[in-house]
């Protein structure tokens, strides 16, 4: 479906009982709300309500020039008008990779609209600044972040030869029509420019602002993830002051709702239903 929100119209992955308490699943880089297929059936069957929409940049009736539209309090500003416009009040936020930056955001700056968070793969943007001032290893693991924020040579870059280094990027989604499945939407004009200004709009005065987490919050990370070190990852507790649970998958690449969606799911349902009975 699409949502006016904004004055911009997103595309919406709808699904699960209507009368379902509500989760809202964000994408990360460079993704789609598609991202969620495997998490969602078991989320309806256990009679959720889900909405998983394509974020600013990726929904092509979304997609502003100006890099500095892309700055993370314009994405929040997004999440919540969408809720509004959904007619939800508050949500489950389940967000994976730049979506768990919106989602820690969220959560931080609007707790109210927050029923519970589960973040995946990145962790409070705090724990990842803190990791990143401190193990040398995390600034090797982020030294991809310096070309993506180069206008014009990252998108050369990704996309030459057919979206090869693209492609490779996007290797441990899956088999090859799953890769195309992501890579192939960045191929069209202007996509890739605005999933890659969420990287040029970001400041460290932005996420300094993600203050600490209140609601009850589980950080779901694997152990294989190149982008984000076990640094970051124990270092999260320390910005949730609400119930938290720290969920390492072993094995598991950064992909995770692709990789290890059942993991996922389990770890979804057990922070949701421990929201219902408390």
């Amino acid at each position: 479906m699409r949502v006016e929100a904004r004055g911009l119209t997103f595309e919406v992955r709808t699904g699960g009982p209507g009368a379902g308490e509500a989760v809202l699943l964000l994408h990360g880089f460079p993704q789609h709300g598609g991202e969620w297929d495997d998490v969602t059936p078991p989320l309806h069957a256990a009679g959720l309500r889900t909405y998983a929409p394509d974020q600013r940049g990726y929904s092509p009736g979304a997609r502003p020039v100006e890099a500095s539209a892309y700055r993370v309090p314009e994405l929040v500003a997004d999440v919540v008008a969408l809720l509004d416009a959904l007619g939800v009040e508050a949500v489950h936020v389940v967000g994976h990779d730049w979506g768990a930056v919106v989602a820690w955001a969220l959560a931080a700056w609007h707790p109210q609209r927050v029923r519970t968070l589960t973040a995946v793969s990145v962790p409070h943007p705090a724990a990842f600044g803190y990791a990143l001032a401190n193990d040398p290893r995390q600034k090797v693991r982020s030294a991809y972040m310096a070309l993506f924020r180069q206008s014009g040579k990252a998108e050369k870059v990704l996309l030459a030869f057919r979206a090869a280094a693209l492609r490779k990027l996007l290797a441990g989604v899956g088999d090859a029509s799953r890769v195309a499945r992501y890579a192939d939407p960045m191929r069209e004009p202007g996509a890739l420019t605005g999933a890659l200004n969420w990287y040029r709009a970001m400041s460290s005065r932005d996420l300094a602002a993600v203050g600490p987490v209140t609601v009850p919050t589980t950080f779901v990370w694997s152990d294989r993830d190149a982008a984000i070190g076990r640094t970051a990852a124990e270092d999260c507790v320390r910005h949730v002051t609400g119930e938290y649970r720290f969920v390492e998958l072993p094995g598991v690449t950064h992909w995770i709702p692709d990789q290890a969606p059942a993991p996922l799911v389990e770890a979804i349902l057990a922070r949701v239903r421990g929201h219902c009975g408390s």
